[in-house]
């Protein structure tokens, strides 16, 4: 069986108020496409259909006619939900929605019963495992703890109590939305971090031929089995260096895994600067970013005058500006900024109580009251944006 495996989409994102749109109607044409072009026989959508909760009117068109155009291909489509979207709002119409052969996955109840689609050598068995909220399904899964990792276990028991009562011999796939530990986010992922713990160890899926995951913006290989599509555009600088790219995956008869990557359309190159601005404006290495989404960190001593509008004159999509003056080690500004440097809210959390004290940092209980302030601000913040 082939299978497109792709996620993240993000419809109704934009990229430093620039809209996106147009490139990601251009993403959805390049997969309606690929799926005709390379005989595909399932199409899996690994969640963050929306950018948000309640998208924009634009991205829902978007995607309506992205599932009209999958049906008329007479191509299977599963698709779950990921952290960015409503569950429930992505949801409705879910069964009606499957007639037409698109087969939509919110409800983390529903996460043992699967899709089954039949090729030449039997069936395949497709469970979604949408986004699961550690704090708002623990009382679905019974878990003693309020993990990931204790909530996608449970899932996963599911799962293999389903498959171990059908046919020896059966395939399976799961898609699901998380954060796998030895995966490398970028800096436009949404954190889920809970008790100071995010990702979850790629053994949770032992037991099925191929896990189609979602969250993390670049498309990579865990292991053979268990791979990220990674967004099929990039979201923020942090994925310069990224290649977007759909898995194409052909499943084999007793669970045999060939996957290619099947690359994206890019609208525009993006590009990160650094150095003092005149330097910048001169360089004729710099020549092949003149028509690139420019992110540019001037390292002057002193901020130069209208910056912005210089930089535009060479780099028309200049989007963002950073500032990062060239400091010695013995100025406060910059110890200060190598402190905070790739430091977690917890950590700075807990600097302070040092601080404040003089020196002698929280103890366990205290690390443990903080966390739990963070992570009850974290999951309000969830339940809020999803609650009609």
């Amino acid at each position: 069986m082939r299978i497109l495996h792709t996620s993240d989409w993000h419809l109704g994102r934009s990229f430093h108020r620039v809209s996106l749109l147009d490139a990601q109607a251009a993403f959805l044409d390049h997969l309606v496409g690929t799926v005709r072009a390379r005989e595909v026989d399932a199409v899996v959508v690994a969640g963050d259909v929306y950018d948000r909760a309640v998208p924009p009117l634009a991205a829902v068109e978007l995607f309506d006619q992205a599932l009209h155009r999958l049906a008329e291909a007479g191509v299977p489509t599963v698709m779950i939900s990921g952290n960015h979207d409503s569950a429930r709002r992505l949801g409705v119409g879910a069964g009606l929605i499957g007639r037409a052969g698109i087969h939509l996955r919110t409800d983390p109840a529903h996460c043992g019963t699967p899709v089954l689609l039949s090729d030449a050598h039997g069936e395949v068995a497709f469970y979604g495992l949408p986004y699961l909220e550690p704090a708002l399904v623990r009382d679905e899964f019974k878990t003693s703890k309020a993990g990931h990792e204790a909530v996608l276990g449970a899932a996963m028991e599911r799962v293999r109590a389903d498959l171990a009562g059908r046919d020896e011999g059966i395939r399976s796939v799961v898609l699901a939305h998380a954060f796998v530990a030895g995966g490398a986010p970028s800096e436009s992922e949404r954190d889920i971090t809970v008790g100071g713990v995010a990702s979850v160890p790629a053994g949770v899926f032992d037991g099925v031929d191929y896990v189609a995951l979602g969250h993390l913006h670049g498309s990579q290989a865990l292991t053979e089995r268990v791979r990220y599509a990674g967004s099929p555009l990039a979201y923020s600088f942090s994925e310069t260096a990224h290649r977007k790219t759909m898995w194409l995956v052909d499943l084999g008869p007793r669970g045999e895994i060939a996957a290619e990557r099947i690359d994206c359309p890019v609208p525009r190159a993006l590009a990160r600067i650094r150095g003092p601005l005149d330097g910048l404006l001169d360089d004729p290495e710099l020549a092949r970013h003149e028509e690139s989404w420019v992110e540019a960190t001037l390292t002057d001593a002193v901020r130069p005058a209208d910056p912005m509008a210089r930089l535009a004159e060479r780099f028309p999509h200049t989007l963002s500006l950073l500032f990062d003056p060239e400091r010695g080690d013995d100025d406060p500004l910059a110890s200060y900024a190598r402190r905070l440097a790739g430091r977690t809210d917890q950590q700075i959390a807990e600097d302070f109580v040092a601080h404040v004290r003089g020196g002698a940092g929280p103890d366990e209980e205290e690390r443990a009251v903080l966390r739990g302030a963070f992570d009850d601000v974290r999951v309000d913040a969830v339940v809020r944006e999803v609650t009609p």
